[in-house]
């Protein structure tokens, strides 16, 4: 399960999407609750595509915003049944997150320490990912929010070093550029083999701990959330 990334730059997710530079400010590195830049259909000119920021951890209008602690993440096995995320998915309210990377925790040591996982050559990764819309935010005013797409990865030969030791191994769906198009319209929704976890040989993982005032910063955040 995904709980912190590093989203890409926009100059990037400009010249990786063909798209013109967005112009909003977010922190270096995501976690629930964070505001972060997401591409989708735009609402105002058919048939293109927009970057835009919204929070990650999906808040459906009936929510409170703590929710994004618990709606970060969405199992495609359950995604259209889940109250949080069902009436995105019916609504086909696709998206794509861009990443640099995304950190998990390894527990070969005995002990969680974070790893950072990105393309092993070099390139942003797009996960798939669904987005809510809801008419007033924590500002009053209205918030997208986000959450990505999760599958089963038990026996992958990367992602099988996550998570603790007897737990399920779950990693994000990272599309290929060929299918940016097709996820985001809906077309791809139900083709099986887009669910299929990633290839090991095409990512690349490395041991990437938090500094201690980093992680006590973390702690804190996350007790206020």
């Amino acid at each position: 399960m995904c709980a912190n990334y590093t989203p890409t730059r926009l100059d990037a997710i400009s010249q990786h999407h063909g798209l013109e530079r967005a112009l909003f400010d977010f922190p270096a590195e995501a976690f629930p609750g964070y505001l972060a830049p997401i591409v989708r259909e735009s609402h105002q000119l058919a048939g293109q595509i927009e970057c835009v920021p919204a929070m990650f951890g999906m808040v459906p209008h009936w929510a409170d915003t703590k929710l994004a602690r618990q709606t970060y993440n969405a199992r495609t096995e359950t995604v259209a049944t889940k109250p949080s995320f069902r009436n995105a998915w019916k609504r086909n309210q696709f998206c794509i997150v861009p990443a640099d990377n995304f950190y998990e925790p390894c527990y070969e040591s005995g002990k969680p320490v974070r790893w950072r996982i990105e393309h092993a050559g070099g390139q942003p990764l797009a996960i798939a990912a669904i987005w809510e819309w809801r008419a007033s935010g924590p500002d009053g005013l209205p918030l997208l929010s986000f959450s990505m797409l999760t599958i089963n990865a038990d026996g992958h030969p990367l992602m099988d070093r996550f998570h603790k030791p007897g737990d399920e191994k779950r990693m994000l769906v990272l599309l290929e550029p060929a299918h940016y198009q097709g996820w985001l319209e809906g077309e791809l929704v139900n083709d099986a083999a887009l669910y299929r976890p990633y290839p090991a040989d095409q990512l690349v993982a490395v041991a990437d701990p938090l500094a201690p005032r980093a992680k006590a910063k973390a702690v804190v955040e996350d007790a206020l959330f």
